[in-house]
């Protein structure tokens, strides 16, 4: 019965999803769905499965990285509304005039960023990619730069979602301070960074 509950569940969020090209609103009605379906539809018991079976029971391991990248989001919005990323956008078109010089800017900008790895390729490829269109850079090469300093740099960044989210596997108090030891092994973040200055 759990299985035909689920499978009319996705999709339900399937189909929603594809009517509305809206991704999150139909996820968020199918797990309403589902949990209104696992009880009957009881209005209250279908808020406390979904309060103590679905929020609490996905938090209560990894607390610490969930509020870590809730802060995260909040840090990521405040940058966009501050346009921090477009300031620097606007700052490299009016001094950056060769094709290498955006290539290095788009590298430096990729390293700055380095909270999330998502952030950094939504922030750097928008920011980039007027700069470089009008350098006559081509999208492939942007996009290696962009996607190359992306993971690799916030794989050995110990303020980074990456290391909040490798440090929760590790004993407690001790998941920073291993990730910190483990950075010069990290041979694929620190090769990548050698291959894109070559």
């Amino acid at each position: 019965e759990i299985t035909q509950f689920t499978n009319l569940v996705l999709i339900i969020a399937i189909v929603l999803a594809l009517i509305t090209k809206e991704v999150y609103s139909s996820l968020l009605i199918g797990i309403i769905f589902g949990a209104l379906l696992s009880t009957s539809f009881n209005f209250v018991g279908a808020i406390d499965t979904l309060v103590n079976q679905g929020f609490i029971a996905a938090v209560s391991d990894t607390a610490g990285i969930f509020i870590f990248l809730v802060l995260l989001g909040i840090v990521v919005a405040l940058v966009n509304k501050c346009g921090g990323s477009y300031a620097f956008g606007q700052w490299a078109k009016k001094h950056v005039k060769s094709k290498t010089g955006i290539m290095f800017a788009t590298f430096a900008l990729g390293c700055l960023i380095f909270i999330d790895d998502y952030f950094n390729c939504l922030t750097v490829g928008s920011v980039m990619r007027p700069v470089a269109d009008a350098k006559k850079v081509s999208r492939a090469k942007l996009a290696y730069i962009i996607d190359a300093t992306a993971a690799p740099i916030c794989m050995i960044a110990p303020i980074s979602s990456w290391a909040a989210a490798v440090s929760g596997y590790a004993p407690d108090g001790q998941g920073i301070a291993l990730f910190c030891k483990a950075i010069p092994y990290n041979f694929y973040s620190l090769l990548t960074f050698v291959f894109i200055i070559g």
